[in-house]
């Protein structure tokens, strides 16, 4: 979280927000954040958790969200079955974003923030992709079966934050 950088007003996507691991520090950073969450339950949980905070909560699948419509920043871990899908989506023609922190499979990881791969080839020209921390499995409960890494994307020719 403290890697990404999220200032005071920036509108942050946390996908994938779960109970709002992520969703309270971006609170705390000051970020206008919109909890993306697809279970009626967790989503729930959190418009109750954030109900007076400036958190929007929607109920959503990944692959269905629009996108803002002005610059915005995604600090996300997401589910890992839909982290192409996800990727694809937030690169796609016309998307406002201008940075990324996901924590993904650190194998997803390897493959898009090498340069030389095809994932990474496409999208090298618009964002700078690499490689954030890594997180072990026991970093998260319950551990995952495969390590994780976080996917650092920035968009080219803007200051970093």
């Amino acid at each position: 979280m403290d890697a990404a950088g999220v200032r005071p007003g920036e509108l942050v996507l946390d996908v994938g927000a779960g109970l709002g691991a992520l969703t309270a520090p971006l609170v705390r950073a000051g970020a206008q954040v919109v909890a993306v969450e697809l279970h009626p339950g967790r989503a729930d949980r959190l418009r109750r958790r954030f109900a007076d905070s400036p958190v929007t909560v929607v109920r959503a699948d990944a692959g269905d969200l629009r996108l803002p419509n002005r610059p915005f920043r995604v600090v996300s871990s997401p589910p890992y079955g839909i982290s192409t899908a996800l990727l694809k989506r937030l690169l796609a023609p016309g998307s406002r974003l201008v940075s990324a922190d996901l924590v993904l499979q650190r194998q997803v990881v390897n493959r898009w923030a090498n340069q030389d791969a095809p994932a990474a080839a496409r999208w090298s020209r618009y964002y700078d992709l690499s490689i954030g921390i890594r997180l072990p499995r026991k970093a998260f409960t319950p551990p995952p079966h495969v390590d994780s890494a976080v996917l650092v994307l920035r968009k080219r020719g803007r200051t970093k934050p």
